[in-house]
């Protein structure tokens, strides 16, 4: 085995992690974890070993009587009967399995590699204020903050636009029989930014004996060399652009915003009698991994969960997914103690996701009447509703589809999946984290 396959036999092992991965939020027992460390399952592979190539016979690869043999991994002891499925017994048990622990940050990038995500978290809290590069201008400051190059520029600028051949415009002047309001008129023809006043004082400064000088206007331009503003720029030099006091910027540092990135994740559960062990069971695999994901994604991750059958109570973790109730339904209660709770985390501050799931049964008209209203009251990143259904869906199980209607299926703050069995999982997950558009603040 040579170096370019071991490279890619690593390549391989990355793949069947993540494939260890999906499998695991699918089929896998959630419980190993805890909400800081993630504990995947993973085969006991072989991992890939160097070996010497079978042409060189010499050195450390040859041997006999238990020494290693040309072209075995090194480290490792002779093949037994049985290692290479030939001549042992075929085993009847499942292989051997370890886990791979990882934290949330990093289950939050293995999930976005294996289902191809896109979350970008926005900050909202801000934490710190800091000065960043100079590149706010004001008209005030100190004189070593003065943007000098901007005030060149414009002063360079207004040159450009107002300069004239001064000299060109005095031998005008001297034209035999001509007038002032005659040179204005030329000088408009011209483009030329000059005013009748100034004209007016050229003429009359023209001594008597220079008067006729030139018998026609054509004349002077034909013998006298017009001196265009970038020459006489160049001649003068910098120092004689103008520079006016309005033409002042000064440099001040951008002030930057630290955002910190925080969330509240709302998980809403119906517990009442019609939820049995098997649609608990595809809540837990659902919620679980968006809980992993988004405390992954943001700096501050907060959790609510709420349980509800016809009233609705806050509850922790540890039996939000055990509980069951033999009351009725009324799924509108728990929006009601959502919105409630909410107020704690401040919009302005607070990224917000409210993931609900039930078997999709509510009290007449609650839908349509109560949920939806409450919905679109909470301001949020996201509503998700998760419909579990094993054995398909009942008659009086209409609370997905009602949603659905209402809010469309291309809505960007509101999702709605169909949990059947476990290979749904995933695909579930992945229409829930991929709804989220752009929020407004």
């Amino acid at each position: 085995m040579g170096l370019r396959d071991d490279l890619e036999r690593f390549r391989e092992v990355g793949e069947e992690r993540r494939e260890d991965l999906a499998d695991f939020i699918q089929y896998g027992d959630l419980g190993q974890s805890r909400p800081g460390e993630i504990k995947i399952p993973v085969k006991i592979i072989s991992l890939p070993e160097f070996e010497y190539d079978q042409r060189d016979q010499g050195g450390v690869g040859q041997g006999e009587d238990g020494t290693p043999d040309p072209g075995q991994p090194v480290g490792q002891p002779q093949p037994q009967p049985g290692d290479d499925g030939e001549d042992g017994d075929p085993g009847e048990e499942g292989g051997d399995h370890e886990y791979y622990e990882m934290d949330p940050e990093e289950f939050a990038e293995e999930l976005d590699e294996e289902l191809g995500l896109d979350l970008d978290p926005k900050g909202k809290k801000v934490v710190e204020e800091k000065e960043g590069p100079f590149t706010d201008l004001t008209r005030t400051g100190p004189n070593s903050t003065l943007d000098f190059e901007r005030m060149f520029k414009e002063g360079l600028k207004r040159k450009l636009a107002m300069d004239f051949d001064e000299e060109f415009l005095r031998e005008l002047c001297k034209v035999e029989g001509i007038e002032p309001r005659d040179v204005f008129e030329w000088a408009r023809s011209e483009n030329l930014p000059v005013s009748m006043a100034w004209i007016q004082e050229a003429y009359d400064d023209i001594p008597d004996a220079e008067r006729g000088k030139w018998d026609s206007i054509e004349e002077v331009e034909n013998e006298v060399e017009r001196e265009s503003v970038q020459q006489k720029i160049r001649r003068e030099g910098v120092q004689h652009v103008p520079f006016r006091r309005e033409d002042e910027r000064y440099r001040h540092p951008e002030i930057i915003e630290e955002k910190e990135k925080n969330v509240v994740v709302v998980n809403i559960r119906d517990v009442s009698g019609s939820m049995r062990e098997k649609k608990r069971e595809l809540v837990e695999r659902t919620f679980t991994p968006l809980d992993w994901y988004l405390q992954g994604k943001y700096d501050n991750a907060e959790f609510v969960y709420i349980a509800h059958d016809a009233d609705a109570w806050e509850v922790e973790r540890d039996e939000f997914f055990g509980i069951r109730s033999g009351g009725g339904t009324k799924i509108s209660s728990a929006y009601e103690l959502a919105n409630e709770l909410v107020e704690e985390y401040p919009w302005t501050d607070w990224n917000r996701y409210i993931f609900a799931a039930g078997d999709s049964e509510n009290s007449s008209n609650d839908t349509e009447e109560r949920v939806i209203p409450m919905m679109e009251q909470i301001p949020a990143n996201l509503h998700a509703y998760v419909e579990t259904q094993p054995s398909g869906n009942a008659i009086n199980a209409t609370h997905a589809e009602e949603l659905e209607r209402h809010f469309g299926t291309d809505a960007e703050d509101v999702a709605v999946a169909y949990v059947n069995d476990e290979s749904d999982v995933t695909d579930a997950i992945y229409d829930i984290l991929s709804t989220e558009g752009e929020q407004d603040e």
